[in-house]
């Protein structure tokens, strides 16, 4: 199988980002959307610890340690950046002034329900953050995520098996094997990586692709 990298991952959800939109990145994975903007594109990133307008990773020996996102990873901004606090921050996300949110997941199930805030076990302690009033206060909600987890066991599912984040709410889903719209019908495939076939892709899937 031919997988993507994350950077690959990241770059393919950006070039799918519009001109001028607002977007929330979650922690991990969705951070490193922000890396790659398209050229002649502008896009305002939003963290929920409290900065809109995050850049790129600083080049090394320009960090700034008081400049970091919601994954505590050293960031930069962009002209016109503006700070607030976390109040403030939780009130852009829930009051629907973000166009899209981009989230890590657990698990997709192919109706739109996400599942990225708890497992069922003791190795990863529930960690909600603000994922729940980012599915309830912005409009599109696009996840990043490997195709299946570190057991090969698949995150695309027919139904979610962990506690939701929300009920119906993704509208495509991003892996290291390609780009999957939700439909009514179930998962679309949008495109697959390139050397995979969709017989290949769907042995690795917990749910059935339509072509």
């Amino acid at each position: 199988m031919m997988r993507l990298t994350e950077d690959q991952i990241a770059a393919r959800l950006a070039a799918d980002i519009p001109d001028s939109a607002y977007v929330n990145l979650g922690i991990g994975l969705p951070n490193r959307v922000a890396q790659h903007v398209p050229e002649g594109r502008e896009v305002f990133y939003q963290t929920e610890n409290g900065l809109l307008g995050v850049g790129p990773a600083p080049l090394p020996g320009q960090e700034d340690p008081e400049l970091i996102d919601a994954s505590k990873k050293l960031v930069t901004t962009l002209p016109g950046a503006a700070f607030f606090d976390q109040a403030e921050s939780f009130a852009i996300m829930r009051g629907g002034h973000l166009n899209i949110a981009v989230l890590g997941a657990y698990q997709v199930a192919q109706n739109g329900d996400l599942a990225n805030w708890a497992t069922l076990d003791d190795k990863h302690p529930p960690a909600v953050g603000g994922a729940m009033d980012l599915v309830a206060g912005v409009p599109q909600i696009l996840v990043i995520m490997r195709h299946t987890d570190r057991a090969g066991e698949p995150k695309l599912l027919e139904r979610c098996t962990y506690p939701l984040t929300g009920a119906g709410v993704v509208n495509r889903v991003y892996t290291d094997l390609g780009v999957f719209a939700v439909t009514p019908d179930g998962f679309r495939v949008v495109e697959l990586a390139a050397g995979n076939s969709l017989d290949e892709v769907q042995a690795e899937t917990g749910a059935r692709l339509l072509a």
